[in-house]
């Protein structure tokens, strides 16, 4: 089925032709006729399926159709500032014929650029949770005229506890609106909590509930903790195929161990976490998006939404415990049909996790072992181990743990306690004599003028 048969408006069709795209996904197909006709829908695909031009397209549609009254007609709220940046590419590029004035919103930079756009009016308003609640409360933002509301990576949002800002955000929302919800993922408890939001949705699930993409081939190299660092060393310098390579950490520490050690074997690296500011994040993105970096070595931050083009493979460095987390994390690559390689290194301590993965999708993942690689080597001394040994009870001699000489006596002390040597004169012990008893002062008469008076 090509666009032009879901009822989009030509302005929008021709954008779609010159970003290269000719025929929707499954999702995008199912999805926007809907959207277009103003139901609410929560859609569901797997990761990298093209859900953000979904409902992006459709919005645009109505938007064309209908001259704008001024304020604020559209707003998108997503989970992290990275994916706050994609969804507006995409909207820049897709209403790139139309008349729009487009505003992000996000923490981690300055709020006076972004108070002044939303003040000054804005069609399209994208924004994460936190800071679109602090312009709301400051009262930079006028919601009054709003038609459609977008909570992208709804699972997401709320996993991460942006339930309550998002009630916060939409009680201010005028109770006549759109609202579309999109996610990889959406459990039945998170589902029945969008009823305080939509008005009979209509659902939009493509494919099984929370499966991995089918283009993406995924396999298990069961590996010892200490030895993790090695294999990825290991299979980057022997392998050529891993040429744009995602890594993903548990923590932000972690994260920034692996990229230091990559770095010295000649590998360049840049990293993705909380810890970075907004412009360091954009720069690690921009330079891996161009290839002046081999590895990107990010935290979980970056498993939502992050479009990237053309990457090779997705390395679990630490195994995520949620099976969600894996859908999203492996989601990075094989995007959009593409072909991609997902590179699972397991430990003895997450061999539940991955047990229960392969519950969830319903089917084992490939064990493999990397050739040329001593899977025995010994971990290093831990920095107790390395650490002479303390005594316990202060400085001890050599031979404190001798036998003593039994015939070895200690010197006696004098009596009068004044050291070794001959006996001295013992101290008297019978009665000391008293100090002489003082003589009684003589009384005073006083001085001067008063003592005359009292002789």
């Amino acid at each position: 089925m090509p666009f032009k048969a879901l009822g989009l408006d030509p302005l929008i069709l021709q954008a779609v032709q010159e970003a290269g795209y000719t025929e929707p996904t499954p999702i995008q197909a199912a999805a926007i006729p809907p959207v277009i006709a103003g139901t609410d829908v929560i859609g569901i695909a797997q990761t990298g399926t093209g859900k953000t031009a979904a409902f992006t397209l459709p919005i645009l549609t109505q938007l064309a159709k209908v001259k704008s009254k001024g304020g604020t007609r559209v707003l998108v709220i997503a989970p992290t500032r990275e994916l706050v940046v994609q969804i507006e590419e995409n909207v820049i590029a897709y209403a790139k014929h139309l008349p729009l004035r487009i505003a992000k919103v996000y923490g981690g930079v300055g709020e006076r650029p972004q108070m002044q756009a939303l003040k000054s009016g804005c069609d399209i308003v994208i924004a994460t949770p936190g800071r679109l609640l602090d312009m709301m409360r400051q009262g930079a933002a006028d919601f009054s005229k709003l038609e459609h509301l977008v909570l992208d990576e709804a699972d997401r949002m709320l996993d991460m506890g942006f339930l309550p800002d998002i009630r916060r955000v939409v009680q201010a929302l005028p109770k006549k609106r759109q609202t579309l919800l999109f996610s990889a993922t959406l459990s039945k408890e998170i589902e029945a909590l969008t009823h305080e939001f939509q008005k009979t949705p209509k659902v939009v699930q493509i494919g099984k509930r929370s499966n991995p993409a089918e283009t993406v081939t995924q396999v298990v190299y069961e590996v010892p903790r200490h030895l993790k660092l090695e294999l990825l060393k290991h299979l980057l310098l022997r392998d050529d195929t891993l040429q744009m390579v995602l890594v993903f950490t548990r923590t932000k520490h972690g994260a920034d161990k692996v990229a230091k050690k990559l770095e010295q074997s000649g590998v360049k690296c840049a990293t993705l976490h909380a810890n970075r500011s907004q412009n360091q994040r954009l720069r690690a993105l921009n330079d891996f998006k161009a290839w002046k970096v081999r590895v990107l070595v990010a935290t979980d931050i970056a498993a939502r939404g992050i479009d990237v083009d053309g990457i090779s493979h997705v390395v679990n460095f630490d195994f995520p415990p949620q099976p969600e987390d894996y859908v999203h994390r492996i989601g990075r690559t094989g995007r959009a049909q593409a072909i991609g390689d997902a590179v699972n290194f397991v430990c003895g301590e997450e061999m539940g996790s991955l047990k229960s993965l392969e519950r969830f999708i319903g089917r084992g993942l490939v064990r493999k072992r990397a050739e040329g690689f001593d899977y025995s080597a010994a971990a290093p001394a831990t920095p107790e181990e390395k650490r002479p040994e303390r005594r316990q009870f202060g400085h001890q001699r050599p031979d404190a743990n001798k036998p003593r000489n039994p015939e070895h006596k200690k010197p006696q002390r004098r009596p009068d306690n004044r050291g070794s040597g001959g006996p001295g004169p013992a101290r008297p012990q019978g009665n000391r004599e008293k100090p002489a008893a003082e003589k009684p002062k003589p009384e005073s008469k006083g001085k001067g003028l008063m003592g005359w008076f009292r002789r």
